[in-house]
């Protein structure tokens, strides 16, 4: 039985090291160029799971052994049964995370691959608002805030790739001390309008972490 430790960011990483040995096949012609090429994407991965010394750390190497595109298939493949999913969560415990929320937008649970996931989003264009539901490794937390869409492409600051952005604003929870009681603070970045090329995307959740702390406290 194949114990699941690859996040899905990380298997984004390991999805981009493997596409440069291909690229670098294809396009350089100096060997040394193309040894430290494979060198790097070998480390890139294996530096992501320090503490792996077994079978599955030989398996993560092999990144650096991709010749072919054939290869680079079933080098994904090899890893799917060691994807680790995000977290299973109910409706219920959705409701939960956004309790003022009497008419909450559910996001459709049946078709969201958890494996392929870093976080939850889902948008309610009747109301102008976006949800995020993230698992800190020990519960999981909701942000919601405003969204407006760009109607342009710039970089992400969860995923920092070129996709159609929306501003999501969210007011924070945090209050200086003697605050008056109509105090707020709205805390808001741009982020892919789509969650789902979004968590196809993302390499580093740390970016995503910060800004939820910054809004929850």
């Amino acid at each position: 039985m194949c114990e699941p430790f690859i996040r899905n960011h990380q298997y984004n990483v390991i999805k981009n090291q493997a596409d440069s040995v291909l690229r670098a096949l294809r396009s350089v012609g100096d060997p040394k160029i193309l040894e430290s090429v494979r060198f790097t994407a070998q480390s890139k991965v294996t530096e992501m799971f320090p503490d792996i010394l077994d079978n599955r750390r030989t398996m993560l190497e092999t990144v650096s052994e991709l010749k072919t595109a054939e290869d680079f298939l079933k080098y994904k493949q090899s890893l799917e049964p060691y994807l680790a999913e995000f977290p299973r969560i109910t409706e219920q415990q959705i409701r939960k995370l956004f309790p003022k929320n009497k008419k909450l937008k559910l996001p459709d649970l049946a078709q969201t691959d958890f494996r392929q996931i870093s976080y939850l989003s889902w948008t309610d264009v009747s109301t102008n608002k976006m949800f995020i539901v993230y698992h800190t490794g020990e519960q999981f937390v909701g942000v919601e805030g405003r969204f407006t869409a760009t109607n342009k492409k710039s970089y992400c600051f969860v995923c920092n790739r070129y996709e159609e952005l929306a501003l999501f604003s969210a007011i924070t929870k945090k209050r200086p001390a003697n605050a008056s009681s109509d105090y707020y603070k709205s805390v808001g970045n741009y982020l892919c309008m789509n969650g789902s090329d979004c968590n196809k995307n993302i390499t580093d959740v740390s970016t995503l972490e910060r800004f939820i702390n910054s809004v929850l406290g």
